[in-house]
Formats: C-alpha cells, structure tokens, sequence
C-alpha cells in the first residue's frame, strides 16, 4: 500500500493535520489529525510503497511497544487511513 499523492502532513497549532491538496480534495472533505507516532509512521513511509509488518519495525524501534501492540495500533492506522481515502 501507499499515500495517495495530493495528501500533506502538516503542523497546525501543535497538531499534525493531513489535508489534501489539489484534485485530491475531491474526494477528501474531512481534516485528520495523527497523534506523534502516527505522524512519524507518516513521515517514514510517505512517497513509499508499505505493509503494516514495516509499520510494526518502525514502532518498536523507535518506541518500548510489544510487537502485539504495535501491529494492533498499525492496523488499526491503516484501517483509518484506509477509511478515509488516503491509501492506494
């Protein structure tokens, strides 16, 4: 899987926000705000083609998660992102 192009990870007053910029705004009217590690899946990932087994490495390298847990919390981002019409 991959972020569609036209979707931008942004900070807004503190918050990383994905807006989409383009064509892609029509089919995006909503505003999605990532917590920090969700943004730092985003920045490693973006322009990259993916599987949630890369997000779960990515967790629990860079955070003291179990690797149950970080597959549960990526599936459940990508579910999100998936829902949301961010992912090719």
């Amino acid at each position: 899987m991959k972020i569609k192009d036209g979707f931008t990870l942004r900070s807004l007053c503190g918050e990383h926000i994905v807006i989409a910029e383009g064509l892609a705004l029509v089919d995006f009217n909503k505003m999605l705000s990532l917590n920090d590690s969700a943004a730092y899946l985003w920045e490693q990932v973006k322009d990259k083609d993916f599987e949630i087994e890369d997000l779960v490495t990515l967790l629990t390298e860079r955070y003291e998660v179990s690797t149950d847990r970080a597959r549960e919390d990526a599936t459940t981002m990508v579910n999100i992102w998936r829902e949301n019409g961010i992912l090719e």
